[in-house]
């Protein structure tokens, strides 16, 4: 099979699980865990922040970030189409008693203008607007980068107005391979940030987040708080340094063939590629000829694993498992059902 269903289905490399099996490891809610702390020296070092934590997560990473800069009955701002919103199982209402707001965006990018009309104003009645959130790269937009002038727009303005920022920056080092853009620099405008080691770099579990030393501490107690105090976790933490030393630059090659994928399948009569979301390793698309369970279906049957999307869109997703030969074969398969 050819498993483009998502970049969470990568498999820890022969190495990876070698440098696992020797880790250092300790009892880390007691901090002795030295691979863990390890690795979180090194995040906050590769993000520019005082302190990080590691959780398992993506979604975890997310939702204490939104803990620890709120307060009960704060309203937070999220693009329309985001992960906090859409797949995160209204965890922000159940675990930090506060209101999302969505604005719509454009391919994932909410503009300063847009977030400035929904901003709250004084009234006791209203919510305060505590924080905005941000997706780069953005999941249900088809991976797309968002632009560092809009980020520099959207961080001034929320300093001005005295308003957190979190970056969900789950598959940020896909954006950073194909602009150049450091994840320090793209961090910097941000209180907070998380990624994750479980997708595109390759490891079995795990995702960061990092921000202040004050707020890593309020994160801390909090990840104890929801039942992920891990023990001997740098068995986990030992894959996570691997993949940041030796994973990141080949990110460089799922977006290639995420490219290459779209460009030939939008050829194909029947099937709506819009080739600007096409930025990353992630490539949606839909048809006229097929419902989204039928085409999803006849891939299968001819060895080819796909996700649904949102709508009647059909996901795509590129990652060191499947290789350059894998990603044509899947093109030639995706020609012969509509031929």
């Amino acid at each position: 099979m050819i498993d483009i269903r998502s970049d969470t289905v990568t498999k820890p490399s022969v190495r990876m699980l070698e440098i696992m099996m020797s880790a250092k490891t300790g009892d880390d809610v007691f901090g002795e865990d030295e691979t863990a702390n390890l690795l979180q020296k090194k995040c906050a070092e590769l993000s520019g922040k005082e302190d990080s934590l590691f959780v398992p997560t993506g979604v975890m990473g997310n939702q204490l970030a939104i803990k620890c800069h709120t307060i009960p009955g704060d309203e937070v701002i999220v693009e329309r189409e985001s992960h906090i919103l859409n797949y995160e199982t209204a965890a922000p209402s159940v675990i930090s008693n506060v209101q999302l707001l969505p604005v719509n965006g454009d391919y994932g990018v909410m503009n300063k203008e847009e977030i400035a009309k929904h901003i709250r104003t004084s009234e006791y009645y209203f919510p305060v607007t505590r924080l905005i959130c941000i997706e780069n790269t953005h999941n249900r937009a088809g991976g797309t980068i968002q632009p560092i002038d809009s980020i520099k727009s959207v961080s001034s303005f929320a300093k001005d107005k005295g308003i957190k920022t979190h970056l969900d920056g789950a598959r940020i080092f896909n954006a950073s391979m194909k602009t150049g853009i450091t994840l320090k620099e793209y961090a910097s405008y941000f209180d907070s940030v998380s990624f994750c080691f479980s997708k595109g770099l390759g490891c079995p579990v795990g995702s960061i987040l990092c921000g202040s030393r004050e707020f890593i501490s309020t994160a801390r107690k909090w990840r104890k708080i929801l039942g992920a105090g891990m023990r001997q976790v740098g068995i986990l933490a030992a894959a996570a340094i691997y993949a940041l030393e030796n994973n990141i630059q080949r990110l460089s090659e799922d977006n290639e063939k995420a490219f290459l994928f779209a460009n030939e399948i939008s050829k194909i009569p029947g099937i709506y590629v819009d080739m600007k979301s096409v930025q990353t390793n992630i490539v949606i698309f839909h048809t006229d000829v097929f419902s989204k369970n039928e085409l999803i279906d006849k891939l299968k049957s001819k060895g080819i694993l796909v996700s649904s999307g949102s709508y009647n869109f059909v996901r795509a997703v590129f990652h060191m498992d499947v290789s350059m030969k894998e990603t044509e074969e899947s093109i030639k398969i995706i020609k012969s059902i509509f031929n």
